[in-house]
């Protein structure tokens, strides 16, 4: 089973032991007890497949609550302690501004302001050598004013922890003693790489989190176990991979992204398994919108990222964590993004959102403000009867209420033109969103195929592609809750990266072995809590970079001990990648590394065969339906299809809506949809132009 909580609704799928999808289900997501809505979907599959709880022999859980607990500041009252003289680290920060000519630039939120900066003596050097010992008479004092600031999580980051983490280690013991309660997060075991203030901004976060993620994990195992469930709970994390609950627990930090992580898993399997070594990943689903960029079946990994922007698109206006994650871009994009007119007369669209509770205006909970999804009822493009499987009723008229009430009144447009109005915003952010982190990324999306899925993204997938300069697309078979299903795919994995200082030219090999050894065995030993038996492999990679230089890049190592012999073709390898990057060398300059990585994973699931379609067959609909057409403006009858009705080598000509379960596929009018041999639907831009 795969349970993927959500902003707006908590999506879960079973599957049977060959990896078939037997049931699948999307529960309104609780979010003040989310382990509620989590029951419900689980109790949902389980009748639906005639199964009960004893016959569950996995479980792998992914979850928003740990980012939505850092953007919305929900979080443990926190305090740092870092090495006496380096109070300011998180005032100094870069020693920059992220938008160098904003007059009213506002600095991120790093969580702990300067009154709960503590510091205390002692001091390790870059190689890990004492050059003073931790002064350990000032515990006391330290543990008072924690006291006194009613702290509940500490974040200690003494300097050059990474090279030895004695005094981190004896500092948890000290304060354990002074404080049982207290959560202590040490910037070693969370982030144990150079560069401080990335390091205490990560500890910061895993801190801050800690006490709510362990409370909830320990609520949500009571709670399954109580039901009957008998087998491991596994945590999916922003890497790709899965770890145990206990380590889950440990370093919150990294179950951020978690959910967004599976739909990339799902789309670089799909993209293997239909031989597309370039794919766009699109997850619209009811609170955000994530694109993910995967070549060679791969998707685009990144060591950091930024939480909670203070300007959305620009870096350095957030806070940054350092940990291995799947890059993606994320907006505030989906189906219960509110609209609103601004005072210059601009429709906006987002961040906020509906949520869950009261949802969109259409769903009749309370809601009032009009959303992406009443955009989308309003045009005719949600067939309000076979909506979330039947089970919520749609209300049209309320959907255009709103729509009027917040949009129409102040642009002097009636509902469905309003509704025209708020796709086209929100359809074009998601596009210039994927355009720019293409770019940023020196990539092109017009050769790419798209993968869609999620609740909201076979609906938008076609708009978002014509804006994209996109020709194909693809749903997946089960879009609707496609997270939860590439929860399934992943492998039980964890990640190290950490730094050790060295120049290729005079590498003390045996030295580097010993390291690498240590971070394999710690990264076998979470694995193989999660995973006891099958064969486990292995990835290591170095981060090079010229003398010098301020960054690194990203550089393949034998999955073995290294030789000296292997150090000509590492050279090779890095110059390779440098001049790709940068379309040039630097002849005669000392090669370093600052950090390396080891990855150990569990075998993934086979993949399955790919039989081809057989000759292509126009159907015709036997069912139509009224839509404001997205190429035209103008309203036009669209084929209205079930999914289940269609087989391989069936074709459709847009305008039509291919219906199921939890989520509908758009096929505009200048696009036309066929089924493949495994079930997946094939969109495809008619180069003659709409019909």
């Amino acid at each position: 089973m795969a349970i993927d909580i959500g902003g707006t609704f908590t999506d879960t799928v079973l599957i049977n032991g060959t990896s078939d999808i037997v049931a699948t289900t999307k529960t309104p997501t609780t979010p003040q007890q989310p382990a509620l809505g989590a029951l419900d979907g689980a109790r949902r599959v389980l009748a639906s497949a005639g199964a009960n709880w004893g016959q569950i022999s996995g479980l792998i859980h992914g979850t928003t609550l740990a980012t939505n607990a850092l953007i919305e500041r929900r979080g443990a009252v926190t305090a740092t302690i870092t090495t006496e003289g380096f109070r300011d680290i998180l005032e100094i920060a870069y020693e920059r501004r992220y938008s160098q000519y904003a007059i009213n630039l506002v600095k991120p939120d790093l969580i702990v302001p300067r009154t709960h900066a503590l510091t205390i003596g002692g001091r390790m050097d870059a190689q890990g050598c004492e050059l003073s010992p931790l002064d350990e008479a000032q515990v006391p004092a330290l543990a008072a004013q924690l006291k006194a600031l009613q702290v509940e999580a500490v974040a200690i980051c003494l300097l050059h922890a990474y090279a030895n983490p004695a005094h981190e280690l004896r500092l948890k013991a000290l304060l354990a003693q002074e404080m049982p309660d207290l959560v202590i997060s040490l910037s070693h075991e969370i982030s144990p790489e150079a560069r401080e203030f990335d390091r205490l901004c990560t500890t910061i976060a895993n801190a801050y989190i800690q006490p709510l993620m362990a409370g909830y994990l320990a609520d949500f195992k009571a709670r399954f176990t109580e039901m009957g469930l008998t087998c491991p709970i596994l945590m999916m994390t922003a890497g790709g991979g899965m770890t145990t609950v206990e380590t889950a627990a440990r370093l919150p930090i990294r179950l951020v992204e978690s959910g967004p992580a599976g739909g990339a898993i799902l789309a670089a399997r799909i993209a293997q398994e239909t031989g597309e070594a370039q794919v766009l990943s699109f997850d619209m689903g009811g609170t955000t919108a994530k694109l993910c960029l995967i070549d060679d079946y791969r998707p685009q990994t990144a060591r950091k990222f930024e939480i909670s922007r203070a300007e959305r698109f620009i870096k350095g206006s957030g806070m940054p964590v350092r940990i291995p994650v799947i890059e993606m871009i994320e907006i505030g994009a989906g189906g219960g993004s509110i609209a609103r007119v601004d005072r210059l007369g601009r429709v906006q669209i987002g961040p906020h959102s509906a949520g869950s509770d009261p949802g969109p205006a259409a769903f009749g909970k309370g809601g009032t403000h009009p959303t992406v999804t009443d955009a989308d009822v309003t045009q005719g493009l949600i067939e309000p009867a076979r909506f979330a499987e039947g089970r919520l009723a749609i209300d049209p008229d309320a959907a255009a209420s709103a729509l009027t009430q917040d949009v129409g009144q102040h642009l002097n447009l009636p509902p469905e033109k309003s509704a025209f109005a708020v796709s086209e915003i929100v359809d074009e952010s998601m596009a210039s969103a994927g355009r720019m982190h293409a770019v940023e990324s020196g990539k092109d999306l017009e050769p790419r195929v798209m993968i869609a899925f999620g609740g909201n993204g076979p609906l938008h997938a076609t708009r978002v592609a014509r804006r994209s300069r996109m020709n194909r697309v693809l749903i997946p078979r089960d879009p609707g809750v496609g997270s939860a299903v590439g929860f399934l795919y992943a492998p039980v994995s964890y990640e190290i990266i950490r730094s050790r200082y060295a120049r290729l030219e005079t590498l003390d090999i045996d030295g580097l072995n010993r390291f690498l050894d240590t971070m394999l065995q710690e990264a076998q030993s979470v694995v193989r809590a999660g995973a006891p038996t099958g064969d486990l492999s292995q990835r290591r990679v170095a981060f090079m970079r010229y003398h010098g230089q301020g960054h690194e890049i990203e550089i393949r190592l034998p999955d073995r001990a290294l030789t000296q012999s292997d150090l000509p073709a590492l050279q090779q390898a890095f110059e390779v990648e440098y001049s790709r990057q940068f379309s040039r060398t630097v002849p005669g300059m000392t090669i370093e590394i600052l950090n390396w990585g080891l990855s150990v994973s569990s075998a993934a699931p086979a993949l399955r065969g790919t039989a081809n379609a057989t000759e292509a067959t126009d159907q015709k609909p036997t069912e139509t339906r009224d839509i404001l057409c997205d190429v035209t403006g103008e309203w036009r009858p669209a084929g209205l299809y079930n999914r289940d009705d269609l087989h391989p080598g069936d074709r459709v000509q847009g305008p039509a809506l291919i219906v199921e379960a939890q989520t509908t596929t758009f096929v505009s009018a200048d696009f036309s949809a066929s089924i493949d041999g495994p079930g997946n639907i094939w969109l495809t831009r008619k180069t003659e132009g709409p019909a």
